[in-house]
């Protein structure tokens, strides 16, 4: 049963067709994976969200402001009062607690040289292997591959559950970490500016962090990552805060163009500053839910941006898509 569901998943991974406007398509697929949805029955009651767990859910179902106590440690009034007397924090290098600051004040870290030259060639080997013999394949997007590590126990056990770095990223959310997502790619995204709340999104917000992880030396022609420091600190954006066209039984064919629209008009608004990650085989990139970053353009004909990003969420929280109004599916 399990592996049939899996192969839907990658069905629906591929698939572009009307049926992924529908709320009713993302219902049905929430009842057949009721397993994984059944925790949030305590959630929704905790935080006062009186619903059915397999319905849509969006920023609009909640009306309360979540107390100062309940959201990320790193992300309240005395953060930094609290971080310089955390014991962890003590006893950590003088380079890591400037690291730690760093995200704390820009909403990104970087962890130079964390995965070593031979984990992220056998990393690169399984990739095009499973590419190769059809059991590993890019989504509608055609640059995204989700979830290797549900194929792969080395992508799964060396990367994505990286004991050390899931770690790190329960100390910066105050909570342990629950590994969610993970896509490989082979080129650039050349996704427009966004933030991972829109897509992936936690009540209260901020539950989310990223470790995205250089499996090459990454240059300025091959399309690399962008972000906006400090960005993080500005409110989170919402299908409420842009024209989504989402209506009672559909989502909004043109959501995420507008929502990336939005987002372009607040960089501008705000005078932003941009910058360009170049990093090493083996750098790993860690930043905040709620950080401003995006993928440029490919300007070196065939170039490969080899890398891999990871997406945890926190323990305890409600998770869910607030782009398509679905609960996240956990595993």
């Amino acid at each position: 049963m399990l592996n049939n569901m899996s192969k839907l998943q990658r069905i629906f991974q591929r698939y572009t067709g009307v049926l992924r406007s529908l709320k009713a398509t993302y219902f049905l697929h929430n009842l057949l994976n009721a397993k994984r949805l059944k925790h949030n029955r305590a959630l929704y009651k905790r935080y006062g969200l009186n619903k059915s767990i397999f319905s849509p859910i969006g920023a609009a179902d909640f009306k309360k402001a979540p107390q100062p106590d309940e959201i990320p440690w790193l992300d309240r009034p005395d953060r930094k009062e609290k971080l310089t007397s955390n014991a962890t924090f003590q006893g950590l290098t003088p380079e890591m607690q400037q690291k730690i600051r760093q995200f704390e004040h820009e909403g990104y870290l970087v962890l130079e040289n964390f995965f070593s030259q031979a984990d992220t060639d056998h990393l690169n080997q399984t990739v095009e292997e499973l590419l190769q013999n059809g059991k590993a394949g890019y989504n509608f997007t055609g640059r995204k591959i989700f979830n290797l590590w549900e194929i792969s126990p080395f992508a799964r056990d060396q990367f994505f559950k990286n004991p050390e770095l899931n770690q790190l990223l329960s100390f910066l959310l105050g909570r342990k970490v629950v590994p969610f997502q993970s896509l490989n790619f082979t080129l650039g995204s050349e996704q427009r500016a966004h933030s991972d709340a829109i897509h992936m999104t936690t009540q209260p917000q901020g539950y989310l962090i990223a470790a995205w992880i250089a499996l090459e030396d990454v240059h300025e022609g091959c399309g690399p990552l962008i972000y906006y420091p400090g960005s993080h600190r500005l409110p989170f954006v919402s299908t409420q805060d842009y024209n989504s066209g989402n209506g009672r039984f559909t989502l909004g064919h043109e959501s995420n163009k507008h929502y990336e629209d939005k987002i372009e008009e607040i960089i501008q608004q705000k005078g932003l500053e941009k910058k360009v990650f170049l990093p090493k085989r083996g750098d790993v990139l860690v930043w905040h839910s709620n950080l401003i970053h995006g993928g440029s353009p490919i300007t070196t004909p065939g170039a490969t941006r080899k890398s891999m990003v990871c997406h945890y969420y926190a323990e305890g929280v409600i998770c869910y898509h607030e782009m398509s109004q679905r609960p996240a599916l956990l595993s």
